[in-house]
């Protein structure tokens, strides 16, 4: 198989998974290319805005923001409750991470490519199939809060009089 028939491929398979969203294959219609080339374009120029630092801080937290808030949507829209717990997990790390970046956002600034790992850790969190922010929270999270959470929500010990 030619590298080419390898690229078709994959661009073919991208175009089916993409085909599932009614809005990508309206936007391919009014803007005439392809929706796979129009979203790998996009992916590809946030992906250089963000290795490069420009805007990207607002970039990430867009991504950690806009694509979650659309599933999230949808899972509260379905009936299944198996898709809640993905996301419920994952805005609670979300918004642990958020927290604790905002105190440390001046030192991480000058790590070089911290918004490029920052991406790639939102992105891990996100995936249903990597369930990140299930491995965190179990991991990190749980056991960090577990015992708030059990003196906080354990009955009084004597009833009010």
């Amino acid at each position: 198989m030619s590298a080419q028939d390898k690229f078709n491929y994959y661009i073919a398979q991208i175009d089916k998974e993409l085909s599932k969203y009614p809005a990508l294959t309206k936007l391919e219609q009014q803007i005439q290319i392809p929706k796979a080339y129009a979203v790998l374009g996009l992916a590809g120029l946030l992906s250089l805005f963000i290795f490069f630092n420009i805007f990207a801080g607002f970039l990430t937290t867009a991504l950690g923001w806009g694509i979650p808030a659309y599933f999230s949507i949808q899972a509260l829209e379905s009936p299944s409750t198996g898709d809640d717990v993905q996301w419920l997990t994952y805005w609670t790390v979300f918004g642990f991470f958020n927290i604790i970046e905002s105190f440390s956002d001046l030192i991480l600034y000058w790590f070089p490519f911290y918004y490029t790992f920052k991406c790639v850790f939102i992105v891990w969190l996100m995936l249903p199939q990597t369930r990140g922010a299930q491995t965190v929270y179990h991991k990190a999270l749980k056991p960090l809060v577990a015992s708030t959470i059990s003196k906080t929500s354990a009955p009084p010990e004597t009833a009010p009089q």
